[in-house]
C-alpha cells in the first residue's frame, strides 16, 4: 500500500537507477522490502513472477494479469506525473515471465537481483544464462539512508511503541504465564497503532538469559527479572522495535548494581553515535564499559541493527564493521547480560543519527521498572 506520495517513490526509482548504471549491472527486484521502498507496491512472491527491472533505458514491471489490482494501491499510478515512465508488461497463465524480463533487460548479460528472490524464480533466469549478483551492494546505501519521510514513520512507530511499554505494567503480574502477557501485549501493539505485533518476547527469570526466547507457559514469579521486547510494523510497513527490563519486586543489591552497569553501557553507544563514527566503534563503546565491570562476557550479540521496512537491516552495528554512519540512519541500540540459568536484561532504543548525534526515538525510561 502506498505510504508516501508519487514523488517520493520517482526520487527512489530515479536514485535506484543511477546506481545500477553506476555499478553497471540492471536491478531485477521480485516482492519484498525492496519493492516496496521503490513503488509502494506491497505483494508476496507466489509461483508467478512479479518483478521490477530497472536499466539506463528505464523501468518496467513484470506481473501476473490476476495482480494488476495491486497497482491501485501503489505509487504506480502517480508515477507519469512524477517525471518517471514505468513500462507495465502483464501476463497470464502459459506464458514465459521471464521472457519478458529478458525483453526488458535488452541484452544484459548481468542482473543484480533482490535478496530474498526465490529460487523459483531465481534459477530461470540463471538457465537463460543471466549472471546474478546481489542487488544489495546497489542498494544499501538507498535504503539506509532515510529520508525525513521515513524518519517520520520511524518516529511514530516509536512513539507507538512506547505506548505499549506504558502499558506493560498493568499486564505484568505476578502468577500470569509468559504467554498470556505475551498475548495481552500483542492485543495492545495493535491497539496502538500498529498493523500487528511482529514479535513479542516476554524472558522471565532464567529465560530472560535467552535472548531470543519468546514465550512459554512459565508462571512469572516473585523476583523475577523480565525481559520485554517488542515491536511490529505501522500501516506504512516501518517498524518499531524496543526492550525494557522489568523486576518483580526489589531487586537484590548485586543485580540492581549490574543493572545500572548496563545502563551506563547503552548510554555510552548512544553518545558514541555521530557522523562519521563506526558501526564498530558504536559497538565498543557499550562494550567496553560492560568489560570494564566485569561483564563482558555477559554480552552475546551485536549492540545493534538498523531498522525501517524490515525490523533487521543494514547498517548493523558490530565488531569488524567499519562502515562510517550518515545522518539519516536508523538503528537500534541494544547491549544486554545475560546470566544463563539465572536472569538476563537488554535495554533497547532506536536512534536517528543527525548532523551532529543522534536523536531516539524511543523516550521510555532506561532503569529497572520495579513492579
Amino acid at each position: 500500500m502506498t505510504s508516501f506520495p508519487a514523488p517520493v517513490y520517482a526520487n527512489r526509482l530515479t536514485k535506484a537507477q543511477q546506481l545500477a548504471v553506476a555499478a553497471g549491472t540492471p536491478l531485477v527486484i521480485t516482492p519484498g522490502p525492496d519493492l516496496a521502498y521503490l513503488t509502494g507496491i506491497v505483494s508476496e512472491s507466489f509461483e508467478r513472477l512479479t518483478a521490477l527491472v530497472i536499466t539506463e533505458a528505464g523501468f518496467g514491471l513484470v506481473l501476473p494479469r490476476l495482480e494488476l489490482a495491486i497497482l491501485k494501491d501503489s505509487a504506480v499510478p502517480g508515477l507519469s506525473g512524477a517525471g518517471v515512465e514505468l513500462t507495465v508488461r502483464d501476463w497470464v497463465d502459459g506464458d514465459d515471465p521471464y521472457a519478458l524480463v529478458l525483453g526488458l533487460l535488452s541484452g544484459a548479460s548481468t542482473v543484480a537481483v533482490a535478496d530474498a528472490v526465490p529460487a523459483l524464480h531465481l534459477v530461470p533466469l540463471l538457465d537463460r544464462g543471466l549472471g546474478v549478483q546481489l542487488a544489495s551492494g546497489v542498494l544499501r546505501r538507498l535504503r539506509m539512508l532515510k529520508d525525513e519521510a521515513e524518519i517520520e514513520e520511524l518516529r511514530a512507530a516509536g512513539a507507538a511503541i512506547d505506548r505499549v511499554h506504558a502499558r506493560v505494567p498493568e499486564i505484568l503480574r505476578v502468577g500470569r504465564t509468559e504467554r498470556a502477557v505475551a498475548d495481552d501485549i500483542a492485543a495492545a501493539i495493535v491497539e496502538e497503532g500498529h498493523t500487528a505485533a511482529a514479535f513479542v518476547i516476554v524472558g522471565s527469570g532464567p529465560h530472560g538469559a535467552d535472548p531470543h526466547h519468546e514465550v512459554s507457559d512459565r508462571v512469572i514469579e516473585q523476583g523475577d527479572i523480565v525481559v520485554v521486547d517488542i515491536g511490529g510494523p505501522l500501516p506504512s510497513g516501518y517498524n518499531s522495535d524496543c526492550t525494557r527490563t522489568y523486576s518483580m519486586g526489589e531487586p537484590a543489591a548485586d543485580l540492581a548494581e549490574q543493572y545500572a552497569v548496563l545502563e551506563r553501557a547503552q548510554r555510552a553507544s548512544v553518545d558514541a553515535v555521530r557522523p562519521g563514527a563506526t558501526a564498530e566503534a558504536i559497538d565498543a563503546a557499550g562494550r567496553d564499559v560492560l568489560a570494564a565491570a566485569g561483564l563482558g562476557e555477559y554480552f552475546l550479540h551485536r549492540t545493534g541493527h538498523g531498522i525501517g521496512l524490515s525490523v533487521h537491516e543494514e547498517p548493523y552495528i558490530v565488531a569488524g564493521n567499519d562502515l562510517p554512519v550518515e545522518p539519516g540512519m536508523a538503528f537500534s541500540i541494544e547491549p544486554g547480560i545475560y546470566f544463563s540459568g539465572l536472569w538476563g536484561a537488554r535495554i533497547e532504543d532506536i536512534v536517528v543519527v543527525t548532523e551532529d548525534g543522534c536523536a531516539p526515538v524511543n523516550t521510555r525510561p532506561h532503569g529497572l521498572t520495579i513492579l
